[in-house]
């Protein structure tokens, strides 16, 4: 495995907030490596880089960013109970930094419901319209005020099918899942709270 790659994408994810699979394509390009060709290091491998990243150099300040985060993802994960919310990504993973976007899968049998429960709220969102071609639904975009952060956080849902539920608790390969519900989210703030130790 490429290590220059390695830290040069998870340098990437914790101090611009890049998703891991851009991170490592613009990691391999900064190297000049071709993207398409090059042994990419793991979902797994690169989050064990960003947290050691992490650990290095912003031990002061991101785990209260992350709890910032978390409390956002369940608020908005709260007030869409009805779409099963599972948090997934940086917030969900412990991974997240104030640059993260707080992603959340919404599964649902009417995937325009998610955009009416917004409107019907007075939440203005953007909405990337899905594509009916591949079965992907919508990604909609909104911006969540975060008074412990003194700035909005930026929020993508993700409208899925509801059958694709089951399939998206699978763990990976450590046995972790890769989403949580919003019980598994106040589980995860509870023990955070309380501190190492």
């Amino acid at each position: 495995m490429n290590t220059d790659l390695l830290q040069a994408a998870a340098r990437l994810v914790a101090e611009e907030g890049l998703d891991y699979d851009r991170a490592k394509r613009r990691a391999a390009e900064a190297l000049g490596l071709d993207a398409r060709r090059t042994p990419m290091p793991s979902h797994e491998q690169l989050e064990d880089a960003v947290r050691e990243h992490l650990a290095l150099f912003q031990a002061d300040t991101q785990p209260a960013e992350l709890a910032a985060l978390r409390d956002v993802a369940l608020a908005v994960m709260a007030r869409l109970q009805a779409f099963a919310p599972h948090l997934r990504g940086a917030v969900w993973r412990g991974t997240a930094t104030r640059l993260s976007p707080v992603v959340i899968d919404l599964y649902v049998d009417d995937p325009k419901a998610p955009e009416l429960a917004l409107l019907n709220a007075g939440v203005a969102f953007d909405s990337d319209g899905g594509d009916a071609r591949d079965g992907r639904g919508a990604v909609l975009t909104l911006a969540e005020p975060c008074r412990a952060l003194g700035e909005a956080a930026t929020v993508h849902l993700v409208v899925n099918a509801m059958n694709d539920l089951r399939g998206a608790l699978k763990p990976d390969s450590r046995g972790r899942s890769w989403r949580g519900s919003v019980q598994a989210v106040r589980a995860l703030q509870a023990v955070q709270a309380q501190g190492p130790g």
